[in-house]
């Protein structure tokens, strides 16, 4: 895959099929798409390109800071390399960009720029400034300019019920199984492991502290969950707890996972840490004894879980 920091640096050599979107999760909905996209580009001898934006629209246009991501921009880059695209275009998107009318839109970047001879796109497809033209009227650009639009009807998206909303909610309600089985993936947090206050140690639970750079990454619901990672090359199991440690008087959210059978210094290491189940929310515990006693059963569950996966 070739990867394009906007629509301006294409340097594609064919006529290309292109589709157009965030793909905030890159989840089983967004595949399909880009699975008809993959199909179409080898049976007519085109190039398949996604056209993809950062920051999110949303953050530009409504000042939506608040938004949450399921994917950072590296995350989305990552999954959607491996669906083996010819190209992805992660084009800025700005304030003047988001006031090209439709039309500067298609011949500018589609046509001109993208070399495009087919754009797939959803029935409900809005774009150009105030986001005012629709299906029909890049039906008729295709007219005009010689490009086909293949519609993703809405029988299609409903058939597949999944959507990016209804992931972040799930993450957020802490229903990771529902989460993954929409993604098609483990939902997945990246950062570095970094020093934290060393009461996982005291525990005899010491604990790889990530931090994300990303603000914008959305982290799930607090609570205890069973993890993967991938270190030096071994898979590792353990078990991650997303909260502030109420029972220690803890205040700020940390991020922290304790691997079985493993001892090796992580510090200042960049980890990918799947999550695999959720088995219970954060609680405030009456003591530190009670604290451990909960740990130890959420080992025991974790441990079983693994040996299932396993089995």
């Amino acid at each position: 895959m070739k990867q394009h920091t906007s629509a301006d640096t294409f340097d594609g050599l064919k006529g290309t099929v292109v589709t157009i979107g965030t793909f905030d999760g890159v989840h089983l909905g967004h595949r399909k798409i880009i699975d008809r996209l993959l199909a179409s580009a080898q049976s007519n001898d085109l190039e398949s390109v996604v056209l993809t934006f950062f920051p999110h629209p949303r953050m530009v246009l409504q000042k939506d800071t608040g938004i949450k991501l399921i994917n950072s921009i590296d995350e989305r880059i990552a999954l959607l390399e491996a669906s083996g695209l010819d190209h992805l275009i992660i084009h800025p998107f700005t304030k003047i960009f988001s006031r090209l009318t439709a039309e500067e839109f298609v011949k500018d970047i589609l046509v001109d720029q993208l070399k495009a001879r087919k754009v797939i796109i959803g029935y409900d497809h809005r774009f150009g400034r105030n986001r005012n033209a629709n299906i029909e009227d890049l039906k008729a650009f295709g007219t005009q300019y010689d490009f086909e639009v293949e519609e993703i009807s809405k029988q299609d998206v409903d058939d597949v019920a999944v959507s990016s909303t209804k992931i972040r909610k799930a993450l957020n309600e802490g229903d990771l199984t529902k989460a993954n089985e929409y993604l098609g993936y483990p939902f997945m947090l990246n950062g570095i492991v970094s020093r934290g206050k060393g009461l996982g140690k005291k525990f005899n639970y010491p604990t790889a502290n990530l931090k994300i750079k990303e603000t914008y990454k959305l982290i799930p619901a607090k609570g205890v969950y069973v993890a993967r990672a991938s270190i030096n090359g071994k898979e590792v199991y353990g078990m991650m707890s997303i909260g502030t440690n109420p029972t220690v008087g803890g205040s700020d959210l940390t991020i922290e996972t304790f691997f079985f059978d493993f001892d090796a210094d992580l510090y200042d290491q960049h980890l990918q840490i799947e999550l695999l189940t959720r088995i219970r929310d954060e609680k405030k515990f009456n003591s530190v004894d009670e604290l451990i006693a909960a740990m130890q059963a959420d080992e025991r569950f974790s441990r079983d879980f693994i040996q299932k996966i396993d089995a």
